[in-house]
Order: C-alpha cells, then structure tokens, then sequence
C-alpha cells in the first residue's frame, strides 16, 4: 500500500510543483483512503482521487489600487474552485503576505472533506491575496477590497460560490466586499457569509471555529468518559478562533493559560478569565495590538519568539495557522501529559506531529473535523439568507452543537479501530470522502 501511495504522489508532485502545503494535505489524504479506495474498486475505477485532487477551476487576477499617499499598489488575487459535487463552492478568503497557489490549493482540498462532514449541502474552495491589511488604513483597505472583488464578483454568486472570511478577513473586509458586489450586480444576495447581523449575518457565526473545535474536544473526551472539568489547556494564536476557544473552554469548567501571535506568548497559569478575555478582545480587534501587551497588564511570563507547546496541558487547541506544532513540539505535548488536541487552525501539526499524537494513542481531532464549525455556521448563514431569516443565537449554537457531533459520529463510524481507538484522521478523510466520491460517480464525468 505504501508503494501505491508514494506512486500517487509522485504524479501529483510533479503536476504541482513547488506547492509544498498542497502535497503535505494530499500526502496526509491519500494514506488514508488509498487502502479504503483499494477495498472499494468502484472509487479506483471512477479515478475519484485523481478528479478529487485538481481544481474544477483556478482563478488568478491581478489587484491595482491606490494607497492614501496616491502611489498605485499591486498585488495578486485567487479564487480556486476545488469540487462542486455536492453543493456551490463554499470557503474563505485569506488576506496575507504568505498567500499563494500552495497554499490555497491546501485549503481549497481539505475544505471539500470539511464541508462534506457538516452534513451541509457545501462544494469546496478557497481564495484571497498576498495582500496584507497589518499597518493599512481602512480607506486603504476598503480601496483594496473594492479593486479585489470587481475581478472577483464575475466568478461567484449565491448558487455558485460563496466567499467567507479567514485570516486577514474579518468584518470589515467582509463589509467593503459586498457593498462592491451589490454595486457592480445590483442584487442583495447571500454571495458572502460572516455578514454584520442587521444585513444578513448569523449569530454565533464569529464564535463558530472556536467553539466548534471545543464542542468537537468534547465529545472526543465523552469517548472517555471525561469532560473539560478542571482541565488545564494551552490554545495558540489570539484571534477569532482562539478568542472564542478560551471563552468556551471557561465556560465548560476548563482553565486556558496560554495566547500568542506571531511574534510570541503568553502564559498566565491563573487563568485567562472572562474580564482578561474581554481585553484580549479590544487589544486584538479594535486596538488591532499585539499579545505581548497582556503579559505587561496582568504581570504574567511572556516568551518572545516562541510557541506555547512547552507549557504543561491536558488539553492543547491550536488556532493560529498551518504547520504549528512540530514533531519535537508534538513529543513534547505528549511526555508533559497531553492527551487531546483539537486543531482550531487548518492543518496546525505537521506529518511529524501527527505520528506522534498517533502513535501516543491520544485524542487527536485534525483540523478537517474539529474546526468545521465555521463553516458549518456559514452553511446555516447561507440557508438564513435563502429563507430570508434570522435565527436566534441559541438555535444556532443547537445546531452548531448537533452538527459537531455529527461530524464526531462520523469520525467514530470510518475510524475506528479493531482494538477500540479512534483514528480521527482516517475517520474524517475516510467520512468526508464518501460523499463527495458517491456524487462524483452519479454525476458522471464532470
């Protein structure tokens, strides 16, 4: 089986070279359903994984705008379409110096598994710019976004493909986005999700990430009969998903020490409560500051430079970005006593990391499963705006509860193993498959 895999990646390698984070989210992919595509001929027949990793559709365009100085800045727009098979392409824009057909092309495939899972009817994709909104007015943001979206507003729509937002991408992006779109297309629609809620938005939806990869760490800690009660837990990152983690986490009778950025740490073993919570949230999202400002307020350690894995934990979410936890920092987690991680981020462990988590036999929710709340609730945005509804914020958190436990049924149901544990990888490639692969056979060659 092996020998299968390293065939098939060597031909995708050489279709796409240079897209390191692109062959590291199939690598991960193809070990798991290979064997299982193996045991099902009608999937090897139909050349599903081939179909299933190309695009339907890459789009690359250019983005000219003008700085408040009146210099013409220029940078590069995305849009990959991955797989339409069971619904419009649904996925975020990233706004970011690191952007590129790499690494989108990663996100756009591991969000067609993600969408599957939610049970909602969600094709895959992904898009955004090497642009970066740190250190830029909101003029010039809003003339970047404005530029971005008249290329852009030709290749979605609410039956086609709908844009959300990720890194990069908060409200404000989104704002200026749409009013660009409904000028250009003259139509109120439900083409963007993660909306202001008085037109068109969803609650719950800034929350949904964070509090999805803590309802998934649940139910993974139910399989043991165990809660979050009196848990220690380390969460990277200090943006939306981070933020709301924390907030739920505390919530569930946890204890979250750790935040960070890209320029360090925190540690505050007292805890970050409610009213410290509060001011991460004005530091970060309005003050747009950097974490290091907390250890200053409250007199905790701060660690220039570094990630918070060294930090003793139970439980471990990181929710920052792709690639954060290395095998080292993986063996680390798992000697000081962690023995679950709910990845908020996409695809924060490296192949090292998850070998580790793995071969530990600890409870490892990858990033497919444990942080597709956020577009889950994007989903139920999208089927709010069809109705022309709102929901109220306790219907939408039920839901998004329902849906992360469904995804966790899933995982059990393709994962499980003959001694009893529960491979939440192969579960949740093995379960996000299926569907998609079943659509692609009724559709026929598309």
């Amino acid at each position: 089986m092996e020998a299968k895999v390293k065939e098939f990646m060597a031909k995708i390698i050489a279709k796409n070279p240079s897209e390191v984070e692109f062959h590291q989210a199939v690598q991960e992919v193809a070990e798991s359903l290979i064997p299982y595509i193996e045991e099902n001929p009608k999937y090897r027949d139909a050349k599903i994984l081939d179909r299933i990793t190309e695009p339907e559709r890459v789009i690359m365009f250019r983005i000219p705008w003008l700085d408040d100085k009146g210099n013409v800045q220029v940078n590069r727009g995305f849009r990959i379409e991955m797989n339409s098979a069971i619904g419009p392409y649904k996925g975020g824009l990233r706004f970011h110096p690191t952007v590129n057909l790499g690494v989108l092309k990663f996100l756009a495939f591991e969000q067609v598994f993600k969408n599957s899972l939610t049970t909602l009817p969600m094709g895959g994709g992904k898009g955004g710019s090497d642009f970066d909104p740190k250190g830029k007015s909101d003029n010039e943001v809003m003339k970047f976004c404005q530029s971005f979206m008249t290329e852009l507003c030709r290749h979605i729509g609410p039956n086609t493909d709908v844009p959300a937002g990720d890194i990069g991408v908060g409200g404000r992006e989104i704002g200026f986005l749409f009013g660009q779109y409904k000028r250009i297309r003259n139509e109120f629609t439900g083409v963007l999700t993660g909306k202001a809620l008085n037109w068109g938005g969803s609650l719950i939806r800034p929350e949904a990430t964070g509090y999805g990869a803590v309802y998934f760490a649940e139910e993974m800690l139910k399989t043991r009969n165990d809660s979050y009660k009196g848990k220690t837990v380390t969460v990277s990152g200090s943006g939306n998903v981070a933020q709301y983690a924390v907030e739920k986490v505390t919530e569930l009778g946890g204890k979250c020490v750790t935040l960070s950025d890209s320029a360090g740490f925190i540690h505050d073993p007292a805890g970050i409560d409610a009213e410290k919570l509060a001011y991460v949230m004005e530091l970060k999202n309005v003050k747009r500051g950097r974490i290091k400002e907390y250890a200053e307020k409250y007199g905790c350690e701060y660690h220039e430079g570094q990630r918070p894995w060294g930090i003793k934990c139970d439980i471990a979410l990181p929710c920052a970005t792709q690639n954060e936890i290395n095998g080292e920092e993986a063996q680390v987690l798992v000697n000081n006593g962690c023995f679950v991680v709910s990845e908020g981020a996409n695809m924060p462990s490296t192949p090292e990391a998850v070998e580790v988590f793995l071969k530990a036999r600890i409870l490892y929710g990858p990033g497919k499963a444990a942080n597709a709340g956020g577009v889950a609730t994007s989903g139920l945005e999208m089927s709010q705006n069809s109705l022309r509804l709102s929901w109220t914020r306790e219907e939408v958190d039920q839901r998004l509860n329902n849906i992360m436990k469904s995804i966790h049924e899933t995982c059990v149901k393709y994962g499980k193993e003959e001694d009893g544990y529960i491979n939440y990888v192969n579960g949740a490639n093995i379960g996000g498959f299926v569907k998609v692969a079943d659509s692609m056979i009724d559709q026929g060659l598309v």
